[in-house]
């Protein structure tokens, strides 16, 4: 736990009580600030008195006897409009930072790598924290990823706290200069809460503040706005830029072609590993984010060889294209967190023959991002309320049934897929959609789907269980896989 040793004495508001908040105020209280918390939710706010924290209304306070908001990030700053109590902070020249913004400040001596991106972020930050603490490294992993930042240990002057970045999160965080800083790519998401997309960019763009030489920023260039960034930020003096690629050949960057991830930092391209043989990283996407942990763990100093085991030996993140079984010769993979289109359209992508479970509450936009990879689909299987409009959109181009709810949707999913084994059929659950019209959150709705494929009659295979026998992988060199 971390001690918030800065503000002992000092009053200190705390708005949100949700995870994060609630281990802020909890963090504070423990490092003896005087703290006033507060929720819009009469739960949260009874979740919070049960654990002791103080609560006072902050509609209804003394606003100039406090200097500092810890604002939780899912409360609106800027757009569409600022929160109330964001007002009132304001009005009264109350500084607003967020919880990392606070290890910042109390944890000063520590070394910090920073994870941004529209996709990706959680695999990329979850994979680097892998390679650290597998190679013997002091590290700490946190973040966007779940894990409330002030609930993490303290570190030594050799620590590293490896922290997944939301756009949120760098509009809160101002002291914090990351030694590694890593934006994996840009496209439409949050765009109410960033004013459009020049708003939401400039907002990621925040992760590279004040980096200078030695620190580094590794970027990834499949798309277009990330290859300008990389282009600007290489105007820069003494600022070190690594390109990195999951299926495009990068001249003194780090990339992944045909499945071998390759170093060409040093010029000489030399080959790391082979990413198929892990189940955990299909697809270019994970490539992209093999790369990226890849250059970011060579930047932290791990050993080439080391990062390489370490990778192989990766485990993958629950409900982001996890592997869950294979049963009867059809591959099941909850990809849950695929909130929006452009995340299930990776997770497509990644397999040839897919039974897609599809739906929820639907965000802004359409299916676009997945249509270039339908040709992957043999049957889409609609669920929640996304159902019809989703329906409508693939009509004509996939096979589709109006399953409507999870359970009916993996039943008729695996029926069609036991009847071509030998394709190596894989039943996908990537929403494109949120979870709130059916599950309390993309966990709860993961964990469903992972329920049920347990329930389903037949052999059952861990998907870990032999090598090169999940859809998208080979066997390991030495056992019949490419060199």
């Amino acid at each position: 736990m971390i001690d918030v040793f800065p503000f002992a004495g000092y009053p200190v508001a705390v708005f949100g009580l949700g995870q994060s908040g609630l281990a802020t105020a909890q963090a504070l209280n423990r490092s003896q600030a005087e703290v006033w918390a507060w929720d819009d939710s009469e739960a949260a706010r009874a979740r919070a008195a049960e654990a002791d924290i103080p609560l006072v209304d902050l509609y209804d306070c003394n606003w100039r006897e406090l200097t500092t908001l810890v604002l939780s990030p899912g409360v609106p700053l800027h757009h569409p409009e600022p929160h109330p109590v964001v007002t009132l902070a304001r009005e009264a020249r109350c500084e607003i930072i967020g919880d990392i913004e606070l290890l910042g400040r109390t944890q000063r001596w520590c070394n910090y790598i920073g994870i941004t991106g529209t996709n990706g972020k959680s695999t990329t930050t979850a994979l680097i924290g892998h390679i650290m603490q597998t190679a013997g490294r002091e590290a700490e992993v946190g973040g966007n990823l779940g894990v409330p930042v002030l609930t993490l240990e303290p570190l030594g002057s050799e620590g590293t706290y490896v922290l997944e970045m939301s756009s949120y999160q760098l509009d809160l965080t101002v002291s914090i200069t990351f030694d590694v800083a890593v934006l994996l790519n840009l496209s439409a998401d949050h765009l109410d809460r960033h004013d459009g997309m020049d708003g939401y960019v400039a907002a990621k763009r925040l992760i590279f503040h004040r980096q200078t030489k030695p620190r580094t920023a590794v970027i990834g260039v499949d798309d277009d706005l990330c290859r300008a960034i990389a282009d600007e930020l290489e105007q820069i003096d003494e600022q070190i830029v690594i390109r990195i690629s999951g299926k495009t050949v990068i001249p003194g960057g780090v990339y992944v072609q045909n499945g071998i991830l390759i170093d060409d930092t040093e010029n000489s391209q030399k080959s790391v590993c082979n990413l198929r043989e892990n189940p955990s990283l299909p697809g270019a996407h994970n490539a992209q984010n093999a790369a990226a942990a890849y250059a970011t763990a060579k930047t932290a100093g791990v050993a080439p060889h080391a990062i390489m085991a370490c990778i192989q030996s990766y485990p993958g993140l629950v409900h982001r294209q996890e592997p869950i079984a294979l049963v009867d010769g059809v591959a099941f993979v909850n990809d849950s967190k695929a909130t929006n289109a452009d995340a299930a359209a990776r997770a497509v992508a990644s397999y040839d023959t897919v039974y897609w479970i599809a739906g929820g509450r639907p965000k802004s936009g359409s299916l676009d991002p997945v249509k270039d990879h339908l040709g992957n689909v043999r049957q889409a299987y609609l669920i929640g309320e996304a159902a019809i409009a989703f329906s409508q959109e693939l009509d004509g181009n996939v096979p589709f049934a109006l399953a409507g709810d999870m359970e009916t949707a993996v039943l008729q999913a695996f029926e069609a897929a036991r009847t071509e084994p030998q394709n190596r059929p894989v039943v996908l659950l990537s929403p494109a959609c949120a979870s709130f019209d059916q599950f309390s959150n993309f966990e709860a709705r993961g964990d469903a789907f992972k329920e049920m494929v347990e329930a389903l009659p037949g052999k059952h295979l861990d998907p870990f269980e032999e090598p090169g026998l999940f859809p998208g992988t080979e066997p390991p060199r030495g056992a019949g896989g490419a060199a």
